[in-house]
């Protein structure tokens, strides 16, 4: 609920703080005295698009603050949280202020928690904060698709699940005809893809490369191109090692026998020895090595001819599908992918079709649930909104819901497949007529009141505020519509501006806007009203005479009427 709001700077309002409570909070005062501003603050404070033109004049910015209450246990704490949203908590619960900025050239700041948000994120927690119900809300009741809404409110939670599923299973066959519909439209067009592609994997399946071999011919070739050079390196280099006189295995030798000498006079000389023998097979097999390599190359001009002409072929390869050997794989095998995807059209299609066949007939089983569901609920929504609309002097009126639903999933929507229409019988043997199309304002406005009460609690949103609920309204009307307000007020914190007494009188707290002005400028100023000032604003709004005695004597006789509905 909404415990606080202040406004500075905003149309006729200089400074003004609204404090409001749990219950009914009603909002009076004469015709331009500021009540719109009120409403206008508290429209800022929930992300609605700020008009420079509402800036008080001089006043350089307009400032709305609002503070809120919720359970610790609310979904909302916790979104708040991920937002980084601060809140006060204590063991009542989590408080929240919402803010907003709005300078005279138009441009906002948003704020929650003392962090600045954007705009949005300010709506989003507003929406679950509060519903605000005016003119626009009945040009919103005329609307078939939020009747349709209506009514799943009303259903409760066993539509809600039956929904879930259904827009699962829309979703799923919705992907395979979309699948099908793409298989289907490109057929022809992906069997000449496949024809150019068969091509290319022709072309590198006759060379046939692998992972690494463009670098591997290359090195081949550079060997074959310098193999004599090679055979003459590595051939001196063996002889160096293995000549008898002159090569590194004799001087070898010649130093193991010196040592075997010595080893006769100290015996740790027999560790050098050893060392040597170590060094003697190691240039021994070293020697080997060198002569099977330089046995191995091998000069032929016909080998180095043959791998020059394979590096071409590779080569052409990579400036077609590459530019490296790895990119040409990759391709190669993508290729084929896509070509034996091809080929496998007909049974792809003919799977698609048969998995298309189910998911159809479970998104028809998840539609007609729904109907079913919807169907049910009608008669008892039409029953519970016709009982309020006789109190609410309507008494032979009669609001009936029209379920139609088609058997066609291609008409389908997120919704499901039923159109509702809320159809309104304003009196016996009268044909019903369609809310958008024969309805009154002052009935619409009855309407949406009766509707409100009926569905009290369900909704989720702990703040309701009423603008010109009451208008075309008066009498007898008035004092039932006040009286629901009032009921609907146990279930919800509402929050109604009206200009009739007999709604006024059922407030828990009555706020009053006044218009006062210094010559110069106009500012209104508001505050709740009690006692004798509750009574003479009533007289006021009763017969516009503030001291009028017989005025008094009827304010008091609502005040008496409202006080026996809080009777338990």
């Amino acid at each position: 609920m909404i415990e606080e709001l202040r406004i500075a700077g905003l149309g006729v309002i200089d400074e003004a703080t609204v404090a409001f409570a749990p219950g009914l909070t009603v909002l009076t005062g004469e015709t331009g005295a500021g009540k719109t501003m009120i409403l206008t603050g508290l429209a800022l404070a929930r992300g609605a698009r700020p008009d420079s033109g509402s800036v008080r004049a001089g006043a350089g910015q307009a400032d709305v603050d609002s503070v809120w209450r919720v359970p610790r246990d609310s979904p909302l704490v916790a979104r708040l949280d991920e937002s980084g949203v601060s809140v006060d908590v204590d063991d009542d619960g989590v408080s929240v202020i919402l803010s907003r900025v709005v300078s005279e050239g138009g441009r906002s700041r948003a704020f929650a928690g003392g962090r600045s948000v954007p705009a949005a994120l300010l709506g989003d927690i507003a929406d679950a904060l509060v519903a605000v119900h005016g003119q626009a809300d009945q040009l919103l009741l005329r609307d078939p698709r939020h009747q349709r809404d209506l009514l799943d409110l009303f259903a409760g939670e066993p539509v809600g699940l039956a929904i879930e599923r259904y827009r699962h299973a829309l979703s799923a066959w919705r992907g395979v005809v979309t699948e099908l519909r793409d298989l289907t439209d490109h057929r022809q067009e992906r069997e000449r893809e496949a024809a150019l592609l068969r091509h290319g994997i022709d072309e590198i399946a006759a060379i046939e490369p692998v992972p690494g071999e463009d670098a591997a011919l290359k090195a081949q070739a550079s060997v074959l191109a310098h193999a004599t050079d090679l055979v003459e390196a590595v051939g001196l280099a063996h002889e160096a090692l293995s000549a008898d006189e002159r090569g590194a295995a004799a001087a070898v030798a010649e130093a193991h026998r010196a040592l075997e000498r010595a080893r006769a006079l100290d015996p740790a000389v027999g560790e050098f020895a050893g060392q040597l023998d170590d060094l003697a097979e190691a240039l021994s097999t070293l020697a080997a090595e060198l002569a099977q390599y330089a046995g191995e190359l091998d000069a032929d001009p016909a080998r180095l001819e043959e791998i020059e002409q394979r590096r071409q072929a590779i080569s052409q390869l990579k400036r077609r599908y590459g530019p490296e050997l790895d990119d040409v794989l990759a391709w190669w095998q993508s290729a084929e992918q896509s070509v034996a995807s091809a080929d496998d059209i007909d049974a792809r299609l003919a799977a698609l079709r048969d998995q298309e066949a189910v998911l159809r007939d479970d998104v028809l089983d998840g539609a007609r649930a729904l109907t079913a569901l919807r169907s049910a609920a009608a008669g008892a929504f039409s029953d519970a909104v016709t009982a309020e609309l006789r109190d609410l002097a309507m008494p032979d009126a009669v609001l009936t819901v029209q379920v139609d639903s088609t058997e066609n999933p291609d008409r389908f929507t997120d919704a499901g497949a039923d159109d509702v229409e809320l159809l309104l019988v304003p009196h016996p043997g009268a044909q019903g007529r369609a809310l958008g199309k024969g309805a009154s304002g002052g009935e619409l406005s009855r309407i949406m009141l009766a509707i409100e009460a009926v569905l009290a609690g369900r909704s989720g949103v702990p703040t309701l505020v009423f603008d010109e609920v009451d208008a075309g309204i008066g009498g007898k009307v008035a004092v039932e519509i006040g009286r629901r307000l009032a009921r609907l007020a146990r279930a919800a914190q509402v929050i109604v501006v009206t200009h009739l007494p007999q709604v006024a009188a059922f407030a828990d707290r009555h706020v009053v806007v006044a218009k006062g002005t210094d010559g110069h400028i106009t500012s209104a100023s508001v505050a709740a009203v009690e006692g004798e000032d509750r009574v003479r604003e009533l007289v006021r709004m009763l017969s516009g005479l503030e001291d009028s005695a017989s005025g008094a004597e009827h304010a008091e006789e609502l005040l008496a009427l409202a006080a026996e509905e809080r009777v338990p």
